[in-house]
């Protein structure tokens, strides 16, 4: 008899929770719901498993709200939006989901201490992912009958709507089809918008059923509707806030940009004389060089480089007044972007007398960061040893990472290796923050980071222990970067492998269609010519397709590349060096019928050293921001 009370206690605890919730539903399907095909459902189930797999629960608390706004208010039957803020339940125990309010209001009176409070006459649209077993039976029969995919071992999505009635009992119902599109459309954005939340306090990591605060926050993505329900378009720009008072009116949405992007209302902004620089800098606007302290900049934004006052006022009327103010955010960006944790300088503004600080000058693979050897081709600098001292330019041992496998999969452990920046590499590899090995691991790093932890169909199968194949457009000095390139199968940890086929115009005549196994888990193939004319005549097809600094903005020498990607629907991912590349990069993409589905975030695993344009101000590092498409 205990036995069977603790099975009963167990089964009650895991279908009424211990934490915030509304308990079980009554019988709610969605194969009830008026002209929701199967394909659509199908589709809701894949983006509730992507959600699910992003763990929001770790940091999110239901008072952590966030704001919704899904296309325009007129896109909805009613002419307002549905459920414009959401919450995470199950951080503090109970059922793992989300709630859907149609107000703010509504989520303060019904989010309590610990439970949920039962507010008469308050709808909310529920998503809880429950185990199988407690699933009712036409939820199961539906399942099974479409092989839906499941969102966790054993878990699935329900979807309903609650009701407390005035006596304090509650009603369910099927969402409509409409709302299905509303919270469609929320999961596949805050899957990817959530990650890029930032904490308010200090504390590296939260005690369970702590409460964080984060930076506020806002971002728009655009979020490609199923084939089965699309309605006027096949995209949909969602906001997603936190907090949620960010985004609600459509005023204030317009304001908010209009301090980056219209024109400031005074005159021509007095010029300012630039003090800290030695080298050369390039009039914006006549391209003069010029000494850099006797050069001039914007007083108001400090973006960009002019010999003198004619210059400035010359490119304030042609140009510069419409994208000062943009201009002046992105620089005051600065602080946010360097990365202070290593003891070198990181402001480059003569390689080659930087190389020599750190006595890897004309050394190794270092002689792919500065000009001193740009006569010789790309993948062709000679090698007087194989020795991995030697690749990396001399450095002691210990000062870059070993050509071995991690410590811990030595252990045994074969789980991959998810970094979230320099700080934790550094430490898994035990190596000293004054080696600026970064500066080169940045290239093979932000593949690996591309592929285990934005790439969820790639990591999936690694995690499984398969084969990821990855396209890599556009090599160049990496073509000389082999030895570093290892560190991407060491860091897989034993846990499946990589083929990576770099393909483009630098690789030399030689050494296309080599192929050659750079680590147990990574084999590389050189392929020369464009991606576009190559790709026919390769034997697979990737995963993932990789560009990274690609300068998108020069559309001409991309158009039929991006073509080719769109036509191919795989998950690509970009990276450009500075906000304004991004810009550029997106117009470039949209105009080509494809939708940023991963937004441009800062890439933790840019390069430290920062660089600057002749002409400009704004800051700038290799690998400096990543953003996908198709993902």
């Amino acid at each position: 008899m205990e036995v069977h009370l603790k099975d009963l206690f167990a089964r009650f605890q895991e279908q009424f929770g211990s934490g915030p919730g509304l308990g079980p539903s009554c019988g709610t399907c969605l194969l009830k719901v008026d002209g929701a095909p199967p394909a659509f459902i199908k589709s809701l189930f894949r983006a509730a498993a992507a959600l699910f797999r992003t763990e929001p629960w770790k940091r999110l608390r239901p008072r952590n709200l966030f704001g919704i706004r899904i296309g325009k208010d007129t896109d909805w039957s009613n002419k307002k939006q549905l459920f414009p803020c959401a919450q995470f339940i199950g951080g503090d125990g109970g059922d793992l989901g989300f709630h859907l309010f149609k107000s703010e209001q509504d989520a303060m009176r019904m989010t309590g201490v610990k439970e949920t409070n039962r507010v008469p006459n308050v709808e909310v649209l529920r998503v809880l992912f429950e185990q199988e077993p407690l699933l009712s039976p036409s939820n199961k029969r539906m399942i099974r009958s479409l092989a839906l995919e499941s969102s966790g071992p054993d878990r699935f999505p329900a979807i309903d709507v609650a009701r407390c009635t005035s006596t304090g009992g509650l009603r369910f119902r099927n969402p409509t089809l409409e709302e299905l599109r509303y919270v469609y459309a929320f999961m596949k954005a805050v899957a990817l918008v959530h990650p890029l939340l930032q904490r308010a306090d200090d504390d590296s990591m939260p005690r369970r059923g702590r409460f964080m605060n984060f930076e506020p926050f806002i971002e728009t993505v655009d979020v490609q509707w199923p084939p089965e329900v699309t309605k006027g378009g096949d995209l949909v720009a969602v906001t997603i806030s936190h907090p949620m008072s960010q985004v609600y009116e459509e005023k204030k949405l317009v304001s908010a940009s209009a301090k980056c992007l219209e024109p400031p209302k005074e005159e021509l902004p007095p010029a300012e004389v630039m003090t800290n620089w030695t080298t050369l800098r390039q009039c914006v606007m006549c391209d003069k060089e010029i000494y850099g302290d006797q050069s001039m900049c914007c007083g108001r934004c400090r973006g960009v480089v002019y010999c003198g006052p004619v210059c400035q006022k010359q490119h304030w009327k042609d140009a510069h007044k419409g994208v000062c103010g943009l201009y002046r955010a992105m620089m005051e960006r600065e602080e946010e972007l360097s990365i202070k944790i290593f003891s070198f300088p990181c402001f480059v503004e003569n390689p080659c007398k930087w190389l020599e600080t750190k006595g890897v000058h004309q050394k190794g693979m270092w002689r792919r960061t500065c000009n001193c050897y740009s006569h010789c081709p790309y993948g062709l600098l000679p090698v007087k040893t194989s020795g991995n001292s030697e690749a990396w330019g001399g450095l002691s041992d210990g000062e870059y990472p070993p050509d071995s496998a991690l410590a811990g999969y030595l252990n045994g452990s074969s789980n991959p290796t998810l970094l979230s920046g320099w700080s934790e590499y550094y430490n898994l590899r035990s190596l000293p923050l004054s080696t600026p090995v970064s500066a080169i691991l940045s290239h093979p790093l932000t593949v690996h980071h591309i592929v285990t932890a934005l790439a969820i169909s790639s990591k999936n199968r690694l995690i499984k222990g398969k084969e990821v194949i990855v396209h890599y457009l556009g090599p160049a000095g990496e073509l000389d970067w082999m030895p570093a390139f290892a560190e991407i199968g060491h860091l897989l940890n034993g846990l499946g492998n990589i083929q990576m086929v770099m393909i483009g115009p630098e690789v030399p005549s030689n050494l296309s269609g080599t192929s050659s196994g750079i680590s147990g888990r990574l084999r590389v193939n050189l392929v020369r010519g464009m991606y576009q004319e190559q790709a026919p005549y390769l034997l697979s097809s990737p995963h993932v397709v990789v560009a990274l600094n690609c300068g998108l903005e020069n559309y001409g020498s991309w158009e039929s590349a991006i073509d080719l990607i769109k036509s191919m629907n795989v998950p690509t991912f970009f990276t450009e060096t500075s906000e304004i590349s991004c810009a550029n990069a997106k117009q470039v993409l949209r105009g080509a019928g494809l939708h940023i589905s991963h937004p441009v975030t800062p890439n933790p695993f840019r390069s430290p050293l920062r660089n600057q344009a002749p002409s400009s101000n704004l800051p700038s590092f290799s690998n400096g921001f990543v953003f996908g498409v198709n993902t």
